[in-house]
C-alpha cells in the first residue's frame, strides 16, 4: 500500500529519534513530502527525503515563523514531550509549568500555526486535513506510578484533542489523539538507566517496565508510527475527535 500520503505535505515535531523519527521516516516511504523539525538539528541528519529545520516549540515566535515559512499543509504530528518522574510532592512548580509548556502548550501554539493553512488547503481539496497528538495511555485513561504531572498533562492533550475535533469537524480537519505505552526509544533508555541506578541496577528497572506489560514487551517507535499513518491518511477520514491506546493491552 505505498504512497497512502503521495501529494500530502505534513510537519512532523521532535523528529530526530524515537516515535517522532519513526513518524517522519514512515510519511516519506508513503509518499508525504515531510517537514521534520527538532530541537537538536542534528538528530535529524540521515532522514532522507524530508525538509530538515531546527525548532523550538517553546517559542511562539519560532512556532508562528516556522508555519509561515513553511505555509499550508495537510498533516500536522505533535509529538514533542518531556516526561517528569515523581508524585504531586516531586513536582515543584517548575516542574510543572514546564511540562504544561512542553507537553501541552506546544501543540496550542502548532496547531493556532498551521491551521489557518490547513483549512485553506483542505477546502481547496475537498479533503481532510489531520491533526495527529502525542497523548499517553498514562493520562486520563489510565493513572501511572510516578507520573503526576506527565498523566495530567496527557489528560490535557486529549481534552485539546477533542476541543480541536469538535470545532472543526465541519470545516475539514480531523484532530486524534494516539495513546502509546512504554516504547523503546532514547529518552525511554535514559530513564532506565536513571531508574536502574536507584533500584539496583538496569536489569531490575528494565524487568518493572516489562512486567507490566500483558504482552511482556515494550512497543516499537515503528507501531505507533503505523498507527499514526492510519490516521494521517485518507483512510481515516470518518475518524476525528479518539484517544487511542496503543500499550500492549495495559489498561484493560
Amino acid at each position: 500500500m505505498a504512497g497512502r500520503l503521495k501529494g500530502k505535505i505534513a510537519v512532523v515535531t521532535a523528529a530526530g529519534q524515537g516515535i517522532g523519527r519513526a513518524i517522519a521516516e514512515m510519511f516519506v516511504a508513503e509518499g508525504a513530502m515531510v517537514h521534520a523539525s527538532d530541537v537538536d538539528r542534528s538528530k535529524l541528519d540521515g532522514l532522507a527525503r524530508a525538509r530538515k529545520a531546527k525548532l523550538n516549540v517553546l517559542s511562539t515566535r519560532a512556532v508562528e515563523a516556522y508555519a509561515a515559512k513553511i505555509g499550508e499543509i495537510d498533516i500536522l504530528v505533535n509529538v514533542a514531550g518531556y516526561v517528569h518522574h515523581g508524585t504531586v510532592l516531586d513536582c515543584g512548580e517548575k516542574d510543572w509549568d514546564f511540562s504544561f509548556d512542553l507537553n501541552v502548550k506546544s501543540m496550542h501554539r502548532t496547531i493556532r500555526a498551521f491551521l489557518p493553512g490547513m483549512l485553506k488547503r483542505a477546502a481547496a481539496s475537498g479533503k481532510s486535513g489531520s491533526i495527529v497528538n502525542l497523548s499517553s495511555a498514562a493520562s486520563s485513561l489510565k493513572g501511572a506510578p510516578n507520573r503526576y504531572v506527565y498523566g495530567a498533562t496527557k489528560a490535557a492533550v486529549v481534552g485539546l484533542t477533542k476541543a480541536v475535533a469538535v470545532d472543526f469537524v465541519s470545516k475539514g480537519i480531523r484532530c486524534n489523539a494516539i495513546c502509546p505505552g512504554t516504547v523503546r526509544s532514547p529518552s525511554w533508555e535514559e530513564r532506565v538507566e536513571e531508574l536502574g541506578k536507584d533500584m539496583g541496577g538496569k536489569q531490575k528497572a528494565l524487568d518493572m517496565f516489562v512486567g507490566r506489560q500483558p504482552m511482556g514487551r515494550v512497543g516499537e517507535p515503528a507501531e505507533i508510527a503505523a498507527l499514526a499513518l492510519y490516521l494521517a491518511s485518507d483512510e481515516s477520514a470518518f475518524t476525528t475527535g479518539t484517544a487511542i491506546p496503543i500499550d500492549g493491552g495495559w489498561i484493560i
